[in-house]
């Protein structure tokens, strides 16, 4: 769980970033905010276990990460480890935007929960948990409940929503955070996922459905896989969906991608009101990539975007 510093023009390795002093055991994403002399960081699991796919019995000993870990920004150690949970698995992590705002969120894969973290009084951190995406009761798939997985989030320019990705069950959503500790849902659409009619999975009890989706088919392609990364754009109007994890895991979950490669989307948003939908126009398909089938991932702006811009 440390940090490679790297030449912000060189690319040369400098060394470690944290200067000694106790490491977590695992490392993810992070963010930091100079003006809070904070930085925070997520686990996702031991590398040589994760790369052979996803076994439920890798978390009961303890191969997945549950913490997200504060370091002091200036002295670059670490004082702190929030513990959100056994199972819990957090990986995309976010501040607000607004560099005052001493809080964001984080999202927990396996749990399917989002968490608020901020600032006490006191001067320390912790987190509430404010979204809860409840598992599925299944037939036919790798577990009897299936969780959404969690894998991506974001939070527009102007910090009024939020945007996560369930790469399991196959759903976008759009959350109104203007008032941060509770978050309303205002936006969701099913692009992919293992839920469809017509696959393998039953759903047998859904707390949230009342029928499974439809497949997903956009220019007579019926999309494997389910909604991964998420970028949205400056002026928060579209958001950019790409749906590979990783090799490993999208072998085991959405075989086809392997064959077909992944795609990016595009998914128009409602920045009133909230609201989301598929722009049935907009289809770039990386199976058709020379040397291809490929498998997309991060999506970046030239200059600064919505999941790198740390003001300062």
């Amino acid at each position: 769980g440390s940090f490679v510093l790297l030449d912000g023009k060189t690319f040369e390795v400098k060394g470690n970033w944290e200067k000694g002093g106790k490491i977590p055991a695992l490392g993810y994403d992070f963010w930091y905010q100079p003006r809070h002399n904070v930085l925070l960081s997520t686990e996702w699991g031991i590398p040589k276990i994760l790369a052979q796919g996803f076994d439920p019995k890798d978390v009961e000993k303890g191969h997945y990460g549950r913490h997200v870990n504060v370091w002091d920004w200036s002295s670059r150690s670490l004082i702190q480890e929030i513990d959100l949970g056994k199972g819990s698995v957090p990986l995309e992590i976010r501040f607000l935007h607004d560099p005052d705002a001493a809080q964001g969120f984080v999202g927990c894969a396996l749990s399917g929960a989002v968490h608020r973290f901020y600032r006490t009084q006191e001067g320390d951190w912790a987190a509430e948990k404010v979204i809860e995406v409840p598992s599925k009761k299944v037939q036919g798939w790798l577990l009897p409940e299936m969780p959404g997985l969690i894998t991506d989030i974001l939070i527009s320019m102007d910090d009024r929503f939020l945007y996560f990705s369930n790469w399991i069950h196959g759903d976008v959503r759009q959350y109104d955070i203007s008032n941060p500790r509770e978050p309303k849902l205002v936006g969701q659409v099913f692009v992919g996922g293992s839920i469809s009619k017509g696959g393998a999975v039953t759903v047998l009890e859904d707390r949230e459905l009342k029928a499974q989706p439809e497949p997903f088919v956009i220019q007579g392609k019926k999309v494997p896989g389910g909604p991964q990364m998420l970028q949205l754009s400056l002026d928060g109007k579209r958001l950019y969906v790409t749906n590979s994890l990783y090799s490993g895991w999208d072998k085991q979950f959405y075989p086809e991608l392997l064959k077909e490669g992944s795609v990016m989307l595009q998914i128009d948003v409602d920045t009133e009101k909230g609201g989301l939908g598929v722009n049935p126009n907009f289809l770039v398909d990386f199976g058709k990539e020379p040397g291809g089938p490929v498998l997309a991932h991060e999506m970046r702006y030239p200059g600064g975007d919505c999941t790198s811009d740390i003001w300062l």
